[in-house]
């Protein structure tokens, strides 16, 4: 899955489409003016590759690429305090924030957003900070829970992220490589759980760019530990795992590009996301053309699941869309 530079495709981009390789796009806030422009692009994207997998970040808060003419989403820690007070008011919101954000999100011509958070909030991670649900396990599962279950509602796949939990260190994986030096029980019985819990809800993982001592020396989107002993074999997981970005400081742990890839491979990583890079982009599908991965049947349940593709001009006058519009200007 690689990004692309600007707001419509370039001819070199139209032909990188073409590559057996690649499998998905994900789109930035460079990308994206407004509706119908992103419409647009997204439609042209398809009409080069009918199947690529279009992805977003559409989370709330800090972290969300849709800004202008669509539904601007609280950070979801706003949930918290609100479960606090009032538990059943808050699971109903969690549910119709992920109804809501995944409906805009496929009325745009995307098929998932990279979400929901489970990370805890820890008030270590600034980089995580009120992207999450809850800095208590409990609120953070039940939360997730009724988001992923709005999400499903509108026909969109969830990808649970950051596994197994990237709210413990305060380097920002983007720009260094945050090592969480727990020990391995403390690990599992408080972040892990997160996951464990909404394993039932999950159609995706996205590993963190975190190194475990207590488990691996390798971060945990390189690990056969975390990715095939741990989520595969032991949570019993069978959706899709997606790398973190390949490009972020973090993953230079793993050494230059084609060792992350074919790292990232023998991890288990059903898709790889390299971003924000095209010389990079392109050693890695070099890489991927020496290493002959077989593609990953487990990405088609990632596409779109409702039969229409939502209309974004009605949804503004949707009753439901304007209720829920109304109740988070409340929070």
């Amino acid at each position: 899955m690689l990004d692309l530079s600007g707001q419509t495709l370039t001819d070199d981009e139209r032909a990188l489409l073409q590559h057996p390789q690649v499998g998905g796009v994900i789109l930035f806030s460079r990308n994206i003016a407004g509706p119908a422009q992103v419409q647009a692009l997204t439609a042209d994207i398809r009409a080069c590759r009918p199947d690529i997998l279009l992805a977003v970040d559409q989370e709330g808060g800090r972290v969300q690429r849709l800004r202008d003419g669509f539904t601007r989403l609280p950070p979801m820690y706003a949930l918290h305090a609100l479960f606090s007070k009032e538990p059943e008011q808050a699971r109903v919101m969690s549910h119709d924030l992920g109804w809501l954000m995944a409906t805009e999100v496929l009325a745009a011509g995307f098929d998932i957003s990279f979400a929901p958070v489970l990370d805890l909030h820890t008030g270590i991670s600034e980089v995580i900070g009120d992207r999450a649900f809850s800095s208590r396990l409990d609120t953070l599962v039940e939360l997730a829970t009724a988001f992923m279950a709005g999400m499903h509602e509108a026909g969109m796949a969830t990808t649970g992220k950051h596994f197994p939990g990237h709210g413990s260190v305060a380097a920002d994986s983007h720009l260094d490589l945050p090592v969480d030096d727990r020990s391995l029980s403390q690990i599992e019985e408080q972040d892990l759980q997160a996951f464990v819990r909404c394993i039932p809800s999950l159609d995706a993982v996205m590993p963190a760019h975190v190194v475990y001592p207590a488990a691996d020396a390798h971060c945990a989107g390189f690990s056969r530990y975390w990715l095939q002993t741990v989520l595969r074999e032991r949570l019993g997981f069978d959706g899709v795992i997606f790398s973190d970005d390949l490009v972020m400081a973090a993953a230079g742990a793993a050494g230059d590009m084609s060792q992350r890839v074919n790292q990232a491979l023998k991890a288990g990583c059903d898709m790889l996301l390299v971003c924000n890079d095209r010389a990079a982009a392109l050693d890695a599908l070099r890489a991927l053309d020496e290493a002959k991965p077989a593609p990953s049947p487990r990405l088609q349940g990632m596409r779109r699941r409702c039969a229409q593709q939502p209309d974004l001009v009605a949804l503004q006058s949707d009753a439901r869309v304007i209720d829920i519009r109304n109740r988070i200007s409340m929070l």
